[in-house]
């Protein structure tokens, strides 16, 4: 009898229960430019809808953790719409009508795709108008110094248009102390890999909010990770196959 009883209680100790996970209401900030630069290395070019669902499939796996049940508050997405003004090209020395290329309608359309999401909220800013003008890619410029590239060689392929962003950065800024001193969440995950960030992330965290870092795989600044509390360094994504780790 007593062995009937050691081998039942043995047999229930053997037994795996599943674990209650710590609940946990949170936020997920999107640097666009940042998201779309990294999508684009990792995916290649997508339509606009499919860049959308792809963006909103990154955000919803960044809520999968096997120590705590993360419940989305809402994703925030911060980026600015196309410059509709013409802009001179020196090599064609034409004008060239922004509002009529087809990273325009991209752009626009992408934004529209983005309205359409359950808990998407569009941040968006501005691009200056006074810094808007080509420059020579990087490595065409290098060719250009060592010699490999002549000067009236030059094609479209060689130069780029210089865009700054206005009003993203502050954005984003405000509506981390927004969201942690109205006690709206308790995590922050940002998406991006700027270090402009980082007082942000310490008034977070000093509020205890949980601040949480993913840059797509991209190297972190030390002055960055100095003030977050957990990194998911990874493309997460049923389309890569590189090694990824989360702490």
């Amino acid at each position: 009898m007593n062995d009937e009883i050691r081998q039942t209680h043995e047999a229930s100790e053997s037994r795996e229960y599943p674990i209650d996970k710590h609940e946990i209401s949170t936020a997920i900030l999107v640097d666009g430019g940042f998201y779309r630069r990294r999508a684009i290395y990792y995916w290649g070019e997508k339509s606009p809808e499919d860049r959308a669902n792809e963006l909103f499939d990154f955000c919803t796996k960044l809520l999968h953790n096997k120590h705590e049940r993360r419940n989305l508050y809402r994703i925030f997405y911060y980026d600015c719409p196309p410059i509709e003004n013409n802009v001179f090209n020196p090599i064609t020395h034409k004008q060239i009508n922004l509002s009529k290329t087809y990273e325009y309608k991209w752009t626009m359309d992408f934004f529209q795709e983005l309205r359409h999401k359950r808990k998407m909220a569009l941040r968006l800013g501005k691009l200056s108008t006074n810094e808007l003008y080509y420059n020579i890619k990087p490595d065409s410029f290098k060719k250009l110094m060592n010699g490999s590239l002549k000067l009236d060689e030059l094609s479209e392929a060689d130069i780029q248009l210089n865009v700054v962003q206005k009003g993203v950065d502050m954005r984003i800024g405000v509506d981390i102390s927004s969201l942690t001193y109205k006690k709206q969440v308790q995590q922050i995950i940002l998406i991006s890999g700027d270090s402009d960030f980082v007082p942000a992330a310490k008034q977070a965290r000093r509020e205890g909010i949980d601040f949480i870092l993913a840059p797509m795989g991209q190297g972190v600044k030390a002055d960055l990770f100095e003030h977050i509390d957990g990194l998911i360094n990874r493309p997460t994504s049923a389309y890569i196959r590189k090694k990824t780790t989360e702490k």
